[in-house]
């Protein structure tokens, strides 16, 4: 009985290392990648006591913004900055105490839709960075957001004054 679970331990123990070279392997692919990408921020899905436990990523280059999700099985969305709508700030208590907030980004990429970069600090820097590169993108595609304020009636059917 004590040779099965002395097996066992070795079993679990070569898995371990399996994944912490995996991760290893990973870590520098990504980091290899950001490096490509000129990036102007990145960081990372803060969770418990704000610290950085989660395979959410998030980054931000000069013309895009990407968000990394999962750790065996990848999903990467990428928003041009330009396809950006709106920017807006959160923050709960609780995020507050541990200096995080989320920031919430309409755009109109059919894919993408309206997404919640969550729990990074700095929050409201990251939030500026973001606009800031957002206007210089539609500045440089001379992309023009029309919106619609209101209709006001301009004619005047009382025949008054």
């Amino acid at each position: 009985m004590s040779n099965l679970i002395w097996i066992i331990v070795a079993v679990v123990a070569v898995i371990i290392v399996l994944f912490v070279i995996l991760a290893i392997v990973q870590s520098s692919k990504d980091a290899k990648a950001e490096a490509d990408r000129n990036l102007v921020w990145k960081d990372r899905k803060r969770t418990f006591l704000g610290l950085p436990w989660s395979f959410t990523k998030y980054s931000l280059a000069e013309d895009r913004l990407f968000i990394s999700k999962g750790f065996f099985n990848i999903v990467e969305d990428e928003i041009r900055l330009y396809r950006i709508l709106d920017v807006n700030y959160k923050a709960s208590f609780g995020q507050r105490i541990f200096g995080v907030g989320s920031i919430i980004i309409t755009s109109s990429d059919k894919s993408a839709g309206n997404i919640e970069i969550r729990s990074v600090k700095k929050p409201k820097t990251v939030k500026e960075m973001i606009s800031k590169n957002v206007e210089a993108q539609r500045d440089k595609k001379r992309v023009v957001n029309r919106e619609m304020m209101g209709m006001v009636d301009t004619d005047d059917d009382e025949g008054g004054i």
